[in-house]
């Protein structure tokens, strides 16, 4: 069949379709999605040749950009911070210790220089942010472990980035100044973290701000904030990616007008966009190519797992609050996925000899360790006894979606043991003149608010309220609220 552009957009909507529906026989199965998504490109690639590396880092590039936009959306703050220190210290000291242990192991298991054996380590020594979100979104471990691994896959990819890039430049360039790369690390650092915090300011008052003549424009303006903050932090020469995890963080855990559109839409674009990078990525290989790297691709992704993961989650981890069993659990769940795949393509474009069989290598060990890792985290959490049973998923959301002409907003109000509104009946609160308890929410069943309905430490309230009006509802309640829609 002759490939036409009818036949094309033809192929791309049974991708989706074939994606969606993998990702049911995944979650019955126990393994990740990207596993299926990853093999539908392999199978592709027997009908469709396709050896663009250069479209498929940009592509890569452009899909970590939403997926890290929408993890960091969904990281609450309050569970990060309690792990900020632990997640730092695996995204950098972590990172470092497993390159060099991995890359040591990679310069005699594949017989090639020092240089290219760090390169092989940088590649594979970060965790993968939308295999570990994927994976750990369906799971109900530990919050303490659950947020550690999201900040440290979210925050490592600017260290796996910048080790891969600096040791690329080495091979071309051995009279490369080293004092001038690490000083451009923590220019890149830095620059990432300032970005990111300036542009998700930026966001939330312009989201909050502008009058916009549709609701569904909304997800578009924080997509476009997110593509904007890695743009321009890349043209600094800073971390992109880190601004983007940083300013959606940001954006997440602020006041935030049509809150529930902005958080669906971007969870759905994540979805097709990881779903559409995997395949591409899966399309990539050739699967005859890996049959002559089997024995090396599994001897290094048995050391990744066994040995070199491990030592940089104990190392750099030594002083932190984990016991033996929680070190053992972040050491088994550092999953890879997109991120070394992508890397693994900065040597193919850079003409490095041995650019091929990296990638070859780099795709067979992401592979391996999305089937044996990400099969086995959630046994290996109950083993351990770290889990903390089903994983309890909110059943309800009230969104108010109109054209954007009216000044009311729906508040949600999360009543804690400690607020002032608990015990009290609705009509003893002094609510702001023309506003509304439109609905209770408690034991996810919803309660019809009355005069004489009493507050409950749990309760979820959705009081419509104009505009302005926030902050003195706030005070009632003593509790952080979420603007989730603009009338």
């Amino acid at each position: 069949m002759p490939f036409t552009i009818d036949n094309t957009i033809l192929l791309f909507s049974l991708l989706l379709f074939i994606g969606v529906f993998t990702t049911k026989f995944s979650s019955r199965l126990g393994l990740p999605s990207l596993v299926f998504f990853i093999a539908v490109g392999m199978i592709l690639s027997k009908f469709i040749y396709y050896d663009n590396a250069v479209i498929t880092q940009l592509f890569g590039i452009m899909a970590l950009i939403v997926i890290l936009f929408e993890g960091g959306l969904q990281t609450k703050w309050q569970n990060v911070r309690v792990v900020l220190a632990p997640s730092l210290s695996l995204a950098t000291l972590g990172v470092v210790l497993t390159t060099l242990v991995i890359g040591a192991c990679a310069k005699y298991i594949l017989d090639v220089t020092w240089l290219e054996g760090m390169l092989f380590g940088s590649i594979v020594g970060s965790t993968d942010a939308a295999a570990v979100f994927a994976v750990l979104g369906e799971k109900n471990i530990k919050q303490k472990l659950t947020s550690t691994l999201e900040v440290e896959s979210g925050s490592n990819d600017p260290m796996a980035v910048f080790l891969t890039v600096s040791v690329i430049q080495l091979i071309q360039s051995p009279n490369a100044s080293m004092f001038t790369m690490i000083l451009s690390f923590f220019w890149q650092m830095g620059l990432g973290l300032a970005m990111g915090l300036l542009l998700g300011k930026i966001a939330v008052w312009c989201i909050n701000k502008i009058n916009l003549d549709s609701s569904g424009l909304y997800p578009v303006l924080a997509m476009a904030f997110a593509i904007f903050t890695y743009s321009s932090t890349s043209l600094l020469k800073g971390s992109g990616l880190l601004a983007v995890y940083v300013m959606a963080m940001w954006v997440g855990n602020a006041d935030l007008t049509y809150r529930h559109s902005i958080f669906r839409f971007n969870e759905g674009f994540a979805w097709m966009m990881q779903i559409l990078m995997f395949i591409l990525l899966g399309l990539l290989v050739f699967p005859a190519d890996l049959i002559h790297i089997i024995w090396q691709g599994m001897a290094l992704s048995i050391l990744l797992m066994f040995v070199a993961r491990p030592i940089g989650v104990f190392l750099s981890t030594m002083f932190m609050n984990f016991n033996v069993k929680e070190k053992l659990l972040i050491s088994w769940a550092g999953l890879r996925g997109a991120v070394p795949i992508v890397l693994a393509t900065y040597p193919l474009i850079a003409g490095i000899e041995d650019g091929h069989l990296f990638f070859n290598v780099v795709f067979f060990v992401v592979l391996t360790s999305a089937l044996i890792q990400g099969a086995t985290i959630s046994p290996l959490a109950n083993l351990l006894g770290l889990s903390e049973g089903k994983k309890t998923i909110v059943p309800h959301a009230l969104e108010l979606v109109s054209m954007g002409k009216t000044n009311h907003e729906i508040v949600e109000i999360q009543v804690s043991e400690n607020s002032a509104a608990d015990g009290q009946e609705l009509r003893q609160l002094k609510m702001p003149q023309d506003s509304l308890v439109n609905a209770i929410i408690r034991d996810q069943k919803m309660i019809t608010p009355r005069g004489h309905t009493r507050l409950q430490a749990g309760d979820t309230l959705y009081v419509l309220a104009r505009k302005g009006q926030t902050d003195e509802i706030k005070a009632l309640f003593h509790e952080q609220v979420f603007l989730q829609e603009s009338s």
